[in-house]
C-alpha cells in the first residue's frame, strides 16, 4: 500500500524548510518527490508502511511547523495592521512584540495554539490528498486565527495602556519641574499595602481621601497609594525620603514616584524612622 500527500506553495524558502525537515528527519518507508506543475511547485511525500496513523501524523507534524515558522508573525501582523491601523509602525511594531512575548510567557495559549494548529492540519491531512498552503492558512484556520487575535487585543490594550501612563508620566513631571517647591522634605513611610506621610518634623501629613479635591488623579490607577502620590503631587518637596520598611524596591507606585520625581527620591531601608515603624508594624501584625 502506497499513501501519498502533495503539498502546493511558490515560495521558495517554504519549498526548501519542507524538503530540509524531511532530510533531517526522515521515519523509513518514506519518501519525497518534487515537481513543477501549471501553477505550483509540489511537494509530495510517499508512505509505503503499514501505519497509516504514522503518515498523517508525520506530515500534520512537517504542515503545522511549517505554519508557524513561516506564517504565524504574518498573521499577527495582518490583525494588527487591520484592526489598528491608526498606530504608527512603529507602535505596531511593538505591539506585535508585546503579542510574542505574550506568547512565549503564557504556556496555556501557547500550548493550546499548537494543538489546535495540529488538528486543524490532521482532519485535513487525514481528508485530502493535497493541500494548497496559502489557501489553508488563509481559509482552514479559524479557531487558530480567533487565539491569534485574542493576543493581539490583549498586547493593544497593554501597549495602550503603558502609552497612557507614560503621557501621563510625562505630564506629571513637566509640572513638578515647572512648579514652586512648597516644602524642603517630606518622609513617606511605605507599608506593604499602604503609605504614611511625615513634615521634616516627623508630623503626620493628613492625606486627603476626597476624589472631588483631587487635582492630580487619574484615570489610570497606579495602586492603592495614589491619593499619596495627588497629596505630594500637592506639596511638591524638594526631597522625599522613601522609608522601605519590607526591602521591596521593585514596586509599581515606588517605580511611579521614582519617574514623577526623579532626583528628589531618596531611598532609606535603615535608619530611626525605619526601625520605628517596623517595630509597630510587627506589633500591628501580631496584635
Amino acid at each position: 500500500m502506497i499513501k501519498s500527500f502533495c503539498i502546493k506553495t511558490n515560495n521558495k524558502n517554504i519549498l526548501n524548510y519542507l524538503v530540509g525537515s524531511f532530510k533531517r528527519n526522515t521515519p523509513s518507508n518514506f519518501y519525497l518527490s518534487k515537481h513543477k506543475f501549471k501553477i505550483y511547485n509540489n511537494v509530495i511525500i510517499h508512505y509505503t508502511g503499514n501505519d497509516v496513523t504514522l503518515f498523517y501524523n508525520y506530515i500534520s507534524s512537517l504542515i503545522q511547523h511549517a505554519i508557524l515558522k513561516f506564517y504565524e508573525d504574518k498573521i499577527l501582523y495582518n490583525f494588527i495592521n487591520y484592526d489598528y491601523f491608526y498606530f504608527t509602525d512603529t507602535e505596531k511594531d511593538t505591539i506585535f512584540d508585546i503579542s510574542k512575548q505574550l506568547l512565549k510567557e503564557n504556556e496555556s495559549i501557547y500550548n493550546s495554539r499548537l494543538n489546535i494548529l495540529y488538528h486543524l492540519c490532521h482532519n485535513y491531512v487525514s481528508s485530502n490528498k493535497s493541500m494548497i498552503l496559502d489557501g489553508f492558512v488563509n481559509f482552514r484556520l479559524r479557531e487558530y486565527s480567533i487565539i491569534l487575535n485574542e493576543l493581539v487585543v490583549e498586547a493593544a490594550s497593554t501597549f495602550t495602556i503603558k502609552k497612557e501612563y507614560d503621557e501621563f508620566i510625562e505630564l506629571l513631571k513637566s509640572y513638578v519641574n515647572e512648579t514652586p517647591s512648597t516644602a524642603k522634605e517630606v518622609h513617606l513611610i511605605y507599608f506593604s499595602d499602604d503609605s504614611l506621610l511625615l513634615d521634616e518634623n516627623k508630623n503626620i501629613i493628613k492625606i486627603d481621601k476626597n476624589i472631588a479635591s483631587a487635582k492630580y488623579l487619574s484615570d489610570i490607577t497606579f495602586s492603592s497609594n495614589d491619593y499619596c502620590l495627588n497629596t505630594l503631587l500637592n506639596i511638591l518637596p524638594k526631597r522625599i525620603y522613601i522609608h522601605l520598611l519590607n526591602d521591596n524596591k521593585n514596586n509599581e507606585f515606588l517605580d511611579t514616584l521614582c519617574a514623577i520625581f526623579g532626583k528628589r527620591i531618596i531611598i532609606c531601608l535603615d535608619c530611626n524612622i525605619c526601625n520605628f515603624y517596623k517595630t509597630n508594624d510587627i506589633l500591628k501584625k501580631n496584635n
